[in-house]
């Protein structure tokens, strides 16, 4: 059974519920001190054991039902004759029913064949898992690999012993029960063939399709945003809300962390004077993380309102470790999109922001001089200012002296560019005149950029 509560620790790690080695071990402890006997208790005694939030108890539920659905060979009714055996099961005492006549020799001792005489769907179920694990089909990856561990599955259980027991019965011509006997097994056959598919999608739904979901993401992550399909939005979503929740554990810890091993020498001295210098108190260096207070200007024209949406909603995500969020968005004039990210869901807020403010020809002067004019003061020596744009302010003015102006009241400023550095500059792009007022000027084409981005923009606030 250990082998067995292993598989369900991996399908529960593939259903994204976290299983650490001290949790298996409790997990086991618990196990041995409740038995298997009660499948509701061995549920709520693994689950008290492993999950550890709301959602994690939701997809627990979902993957033991599913693990321990247990179905294959249970679907054929013994009275109906479509049973593997053609026959209804054998009574307890009656001992192993005869085999067909005529069979050969060396496939007279075949536990295949005699599983199927007796119709014991149990110890073919048992046989059938056992000839899996043998077969590695628990690390099946790709639907396209079902056929084949299918194949492999049967073939550990004896499937060319019954193939062969079918041929044979079709060539003895002597006996005249012969035929009917081939054609039960030939069914037989099918029936095997079908509870093995039926099992390799189970196994393929609790250890493949995670890993698949997997690979998509990776994929997404690397994919320009502009280039993100309709389709695709929801998976994206998931995977913004994802990166940000790991950029919040990581930096929503205590504010001051301290570095045991580092003295502070200045500070211990200082406390000690009492005891006339002797250092019985320690004080130890520490490290500040300070709350950052981040402004996000968004250019949301139709060029590149499909980046400026998953930006958004990066950053919508980030509330708990930003103390300061306001966002701004323009295209052809700057209006304050704050309000409208707190009071909303971020599905109903966002495409409304585009509706009202995108798709307009852009005008990145203008929007500055709307910016200084209204918005001004929310700049600060304390504050980071994101930018997304192309730079691209359709030939009017681009009022370089207002980005100076950022540039010189901000912490830092930071442009994120989703056009390649080989097109700034080009045509219509005040990129050049904008670079040399930015603390940092960079391509951000991908979720993958923007999450090392908005990493690099929270080291910046922690200090020493």
């Amino acid at each position: 059974m250990q082998e067995t509560l292993e598989d369900f620790f991996r399908a529960l790690r593939a259903a994204d519920i976290p299983v650490s080695p001290a949790e298996a071990i409790d997990a086991h402890l618990a196990v041995d001190s409740v038995g298997y006997s009660d499948r509701t208790l061995l549920k709520d005694t693994l689950c008290v054991a492993l999950a550890k939030s709301a959602d994690e108890t939701h997809r627990f539920d979902s993957c033991f039902d599913m693990f321990f659905a247990r179905d294959e060979f249970k679907s054929a009714d013994p009275d109906s004759g479509d049973s593997d055996s053609g026959d209804s099961e054998s009574e307890a005492g009656d001992g192993p029913a005869p085999l067909p006549e005529g069979l050969p020799q060396e496939l007279q001792n075949s536990e295949l064949l005699q599983m199927l005489a007796d119709g014991d769907r149990e110890a073919l179920a048992q046989r059938m898992e056992q000839a899996a694990r043998e077969s590695g089909a628990m690390n099946i990856r790709y639907v396209t690999q079902r056929g084949l561990l299918v194949r492999r599955i049967l073939d550990r259980m004896g499937l060319r012993e019954l193939e062969a027991a079918i041929r044979a019965l079709n060539q003895n011509e002597e006996n005249p029960g012969a035929g009917d006997a081939a054609q039960e097994l030939a069914q037989a056959r099918q029936d095997l063939f079908q509870e093995a598919r039926q099992y390799l999608d189970r196994l393929y739904e609790l250890y493949a399709r995670p890993y698949g979901q997997q690979l998509r993401e990776e994929f997404l992550a690397e994919t320009a945003l502009s280039a993100v399909e309709q389709r695709d939005f929801d998976r994206m979503h998931k995977l913004v809300r994802k990166m940000a929740k790991k950029l919040a554990t990581r930096y929503n810890r205590r504010r001051k962390q301290t570095r045991r091993g580092v003295l502070d020498v200045r500070r211990t001295l200082r406390k000690n004077m009492a005891n006339d210098g002797i250092p019985f108190n320690t004080v130890w260096k520490q490290t500040k993380i300070d709350r950052p207070r981040i402004v996000v200007i968004c250019d949301v024209s139709r060029s590149v309102a499909a980046a400026a949406r998953f930006l958004l909603l990066f950053l919508y995500s980030l509330n708990e470790v930003i103390a300061t969020l306001r966002a701004y968005a323009f295209s052809d004039h700057m209006s304050e999109i704050s309000d409208i990210l707190e009071e909303k869901a971020v599905e109903v807020a966002i495409p409304e922001i585009l509706d009202k403010i995108g798709f307009r020809p852009t005008d990145y002067g203008q929007s500055f001089a709307d910016f200084e004019e209204d918005f001004g003061d929310v700049i600060d020596r304390k504050t980071t200012v994101i930018i997304l744009g192309d730079g691209r302010s359709n030939h009017n003015d681009p009022r370089v002296d207002l980005m100076r102006w950022i540039h010189d009241r901000a912490k830092a400023v930071i442009w994120l560019n989703p056009e390649p550095k080989t097109f700034w500059g080009t045509g219509d792009s005040e990129m050049l005149r904008y670079q040399p007022f930015c603390h940092v000027a960079t391509v951000c084409r991908t979720v993958q950029d923007l999450e090392n981005i908005i990493d690099n923009v929270m080291k910046s606030y922690i200090r020493a």
